[in-house]
């Protein structure tokens, strides 16, 4: 069984400074688990390792596609489980880094076949009844056609209600149902070393403070302008779901309308990354449940564990 690493965390945990210094004791390579890090043109909201960055520690997956495109847990697993086998090709050992808990979770535990590719035109029709009834009409539906998946969802979780609505739409069966009967698409082959990143909640707060306040100062708002020129956005596009850009785009989009003002976008897009970081605690904690971890509660715990592991 060959070995693959799996380094996880909230985001600003320290996560990918810690790959990075595994990458350089060599035998290694990177492979970016960041759902934001796919879109090309989002750098600096997305903390993406720079140009320099990369050529010293490349990563895998990074700068796929457009933000007008979209990269689903399915793709993200096909892609791993190709470049894990490619690595291991070259005698190394694949490190797995990032803080998107869906495609770690994924990987780790299959995914059900034959579900139905997205459908941009269903999409399309439950988002345009959601903005033109309210997202609650939309839950509703979901609550009436799958009650076991509406029951695991918030009506703010659109994403996951369009989701499960769009299959049940395109097979006229819960997704719920289809997932319970079809067989999962384990890759067994591998030995996963699951390391998390947990932090104290302060710490990470005032570590999620100061990166937020180097994005703002290097210019993240001229980048999301540079967006808006560049590709036709919305705030339902799902590369914007991303934290910090939802939030830059309604300020730049809405700020005469609404008088909103900087400091207010900043501090919505604060409050966002810390929530975004509350998920993925909980994520981790599920996934501990499941799989055998090792947790480390501070970056030096774990520098000095993966040092002694992996000279």
């Amino acid at each position: 069984m060959l070995p693959v690493i799996n380094l996880m965390g909230p985001t600003a945990s320290g996560k990918t400074a810690l790959a990075c210094e595994l990458y350089e004791q060599g035998g290694f390579e990177l492979i970016s688990v960041d759902s934001a890090l796919v879109y090309k043109d989002m750098d600096i909201g997305t903390a993406k390792p720079s140009k320099l960055e990369q050529e010293k520690y490349p990563h895998h997956l990074i700068d796929l596609i457009t933000p007008l495109e979209v990269y689903s847990a399915a793709e993200f697993v096909e892609d791993a489980i190709r470049l894990i086998d490619e690595i291991h090709a070259r005698n190394k050992t694949p490190i797995l880094v990032g803080g998107t808990m869906l495609y770690f979770k994924a990987l780790l535990e299959g995914l059900s076949d034959n579900l139905p590719s997205a459908d941009q035109t269903v999409r399309d029709e439950i988002i345009r009844q959601g903005d033109l009834y309210g997202w609650e009409t939309v839950y509703a539906e979901l609550l009436r056609v799958d009650l076991q998946a509406a029951q695991k969802f918030k009506v703010s979780d659109k994403q996951r209600i369009i989701r499960a609505l769009e299959v049940f739409r395109l097979t006229g069966k819960p997704i719920t149902q289809l997932q319970a009967e079809q067989p999962k698409n384990l890759p067994y082959r591998y030995t996963f070393h699951n390391y998390a990143l947990m932090p104290d909640r302060l710490e990470l707060h005032q570590r999620i403070e100061q990166r937020l306040k180097i994005m703002w100062d290097i210019g993240f708002l001229n980048e999301v302008k540079h967006l808006i020129a560049k590709y036709d956005l919305t705030t339902e596009t799902p590369s914007m779901r991303s934290v910090g850009y939802r939030q830059a785009l309604e300020y730049l989009i809405n700020c005469d309308k609404d008088h909103i003002n900087a400091s207010t976008m900043e501090d919505k897009a604060l409050f966002a990354t810390r929530q975004l970081a509350k998920r993925q605690y909980t994520w981790l904690r599920s996934l501990r449940e499941k799989h055998s971890f090792t947790t480390f509660l501070s970056i030096k715990e774990a520098q000095e564990h993966l040092r002694n592991c992996y000279r």
